[in-house]
């Protein structure tokens, strides 16, 4: 039976962690209706990740399970590209392994794209900031926000947080933006929505609970150039025409499945 939604679970050196987290979304999967697979991508660990990964999912029940071990550590947006392309669900999302946000949201984001109202739907922790249980330390919300106004300035997006990791994607027409993404790192994210908005593609920003993992890796002074020198990267990729045949293919899914696209899209 193909599954209706795949779940993406990009993991790095996440041995301990992904214990508690693996056994909620499996559990929480058991509950549902079946028709679920859980693809956890091993980027590259150096501790039992997959081994951890492997056991948990010989005993995930209803769920579909598996392990994708690449090699070496590319970056977490290569292997959230990793385990969507590998979905066989129509519709597929990814969860951080911290699960930051709880699997219980999933619904919010997957009943928007199964009810055809959006082709991409994900969460954020800037609509309704009252569903944070937990808040980050306030340099980094700070450094979150000024992060978010560099985006909105250099790519005209008008969301207000891309990078919570919680997102859901129609395959059908989302695949071609992921297979032309080509940011590896933290601002993955920004490409995505960016590259689907350029195509004309329906995205929502829907508020979730969120709660922040005090065990992060991500190191905000750290990466904050990084992260602004993809976004950048980004913008002038999209002026030489890289993601034009990724557009061009998104159109042409679109014109096939009756969806009117103008040429301002």
């Amino acid at each position: 039976m193909t599954p209706r939604v795949s779940i993406v679970i990009p993991a790095y050196n996440e041995a301990t962690r992904l214990v508690s987290s693996i056994q909620k979304v499996i559990a929480y999967l058991n509950d549902e209706t079946p028709g679920f697979e859980l693809i956890v991508v091993d980027d590259g660990s150096t501790d039992d990740t997959a081994q951890v990964a492997h056991q948990l999912l010989a005993q995930a029940g209803n769920v579909t399970g598996r392990v994708i071990r690449n090699q070496p550590n590319r970056g977490k947006g290569h292997a959230v590209r990793t385990g969507l392309l590998a979905g066989s669900a129509p519709i597929a999302v990814f969860s951080d392994a911290d699960l930051s946000t709880p699997i219980t949201e999933m619904p919010k984001l997957v009943n928007h794209i199964a009810a055809g109202e959006c082709d991409l739907a994900f969460g954020s922790r800037a609509l309704d900031r009252s569903l944070i249980g937990v808040h980050q330390p306030w340099q980094r919300e700070q450094g979150g926000r000024v992060f978010n106004v560099i985006v909105r300035a250099a790519t005209g997006l008008p969301f207000w947080d891309t990078q919570c990791g919680f997102k859901a994607f129609r395959m059908d027409v989302c695949r071609p933006i992921i297979e032309a993404a080509v940011i590896d790192r933290f601002a993955f994210d920004v490409e995505l929505l960016y590259v689907a908005q350029r195509a004309g593609l329906r995205l929502r920003e829907i508020p979730v609970r969120w709660d922040n993992d005090r065990e992060s890796k991500i190191s905000l002074a750290s990466e904050t150039f990084r992260m602004v020198s993809q976004v950048m990267s980004i913008r002038n990729g999209a002026r030489r025409g890289q993601y034009d045949s990724a557009i061009s293919r998104v159109r042409t899914i679109r014109q096939t499945r009756g969806v009117a696209v103008s040429e301002e899209d």
